[in-house]
């Protein structure tokens, strides 16, 4: 039993990690070597990009050293950021500059979300807030089962709300009613994932850790199709894990999702019918696209380039192994990804080579990178929020 429960630990942490590793640090716990894969150490290179942060801001407490699902949301000129303590902060684009702040008094666990007028963010004892973006003034409340790590979606007029205990929830945009709801079961032994629906048309899309893609009708919660996009291989619990952890990307009417132990995958919407599967490739984050290609981190915290038309690997970038890497943000001709020691690196989209490199923070930085026109914005864990713009030399 200390031996399971150990295992359930490690497998419900974030970051790149590799199956070895963790089951190698199960092991640790009992002995008092340790075997376990080392993050790499930077080298030096040849900076090709100049970085520039613009501003910074080290307000909140980030996300208290939890595996949250805390990022920026940026809309209508500002940048709305939260904590895990319950601060939530609007800030301006340019400056940082700051426009409202609230004390919720909730310990938010996902978000925020923006949806026009309205944001919206999941909380660790199983609430969904709804907050107005001009004001951070409180509109409705709902409670639904369980710890809100994905990020909620919205799909015409229903918020789609997942929790991890398996139910998927449908709340009316305005005032928080319950519309619908469907529960899945989830297995006994899973990696903890934060994968959101993808919304296409008046579908909601959903990725399961059982390596199913199941698409529902929005208004209603009726099930529409069912995919076994991962197919679960090995003899033991921990070798069948498949987990669809990341939130599935949709481009020009593919959805592609990437899984644990079990490849990156390119799927039809309207049927779920699999095109491609790439196996060589183990994942438990998602994926950033572009007009061509797929980029994404895989368990090692290795950097891959992927054809969006047959999932050919173009490069792989080693140099950051088990650097517990972000989720990649496409920004222009790069790659940007942060890692455990609150570092960002510019890569190459021609061959992932290491561009640049700038430190904004001594914490890890987790959430995934978001662009806006030529400027980069990134929360890292300990509350630090900077915004990054690359000058060619």
């Amino acid at each position: 039993m200390r031996r399971i429960l150990a295992l359930l630990f490690i497998l419900g942490l974030t970051g790149c990690a590799t199956l070895t590793n963790m089951t190698d640090s199960v092991g640790d716990l009992f002995k008092d070597s340790d075997n376990s894969e080392p993050p790499a150490e930077l080298t030096e290179y040849q900076p090709e990009v100049k970085l520039e942060v613009l501003w910074d801001k080290s307000d909140g407490n980030g996300t208290d050293d939890l595996a949250l699902n805390l990022v920026p949301a940026v809309a209508d000129g500002r940048v709305i950021i939260a904590d895990h303590d319950g601060l939530i902060q609007a800030r301006s684009l340019l400056d940082g500059e700051l426009f409202w702040e609230v004390e919720t008094d909730l310990p938010i666990s996902s978000g925020p979300v923006i949806d026009g007028d309205l944001l919206f963010v999941g909380t660790s004892k199983a609430d969904v807030l709804a907050l107005n973006t001009n004001t951070g003034e409180a509109v409705w409340k709902h409670q639904v089962s369980s710890v809100v790590l994905a990020l909620p979606v919205m799909v015409g007029n229903n918020l789609i709300v997942r929790s991890a205990d398996g139910f998927d929830v449908a709340l009316n945009r305005e005032d928080g009613t319950q519309v619908w709801v469907v529960e899945h079961s989830i297995p006994a032994l899973t990696v903890r994932g934060d994968g959101a629906p993808v919304a296409v048309g008046n579908m909601v899309i959903i990725g399961y850790a059982n390596g199913k893609l199941i698409a529902l009708n929005s208004t209603d919660g009726a099930h529409i199709w069912e995919a076994s996009v991962a197919v679960p291989h090995g003899r033991s619990e921990i070798d069948r894990l498949s987990d669809l952890n990341g939130t599935p990307v949709l481009r020009d009417d593919i959805i592609f999702v990437s899984s644990y132990q079990s490849g990156v995958n390119a799927v039809m919407p309207i049927d779920g019918e699999v095109l491609w599967r790439n196996e060589t490739i183990s994942a438990y984050q998602g994926l950033s696209a572009d007009y061509s290609y797929l980029y994404l981190c895989d368990a090692n915290s290795d950097v891959w380039q992927l054809d969006q038309r047959n999932g050919a690997s173009y490069w792989k970038q080693t140099d950051l192994h088990q650097r517990r890497l972000s989720m990649p943000a496409v920004y222009g001709d790069y790659v940007v990804v942060g890692d455990f020691e609150g570092y960002l690196h510019w890569l190459s989209k021609t061959d992932g080579r290491l561009l640049g490199r700038i430190k904004i923070t001594d914490e890890p930085i987790v959430a995934q990178p978001v662009v806006v026109e030529d400027t980069l914005y990134v929360y890292a864990s300990d509350g630090t929020l900077a915004a990054v713009k690359v000058l060619l030399f």
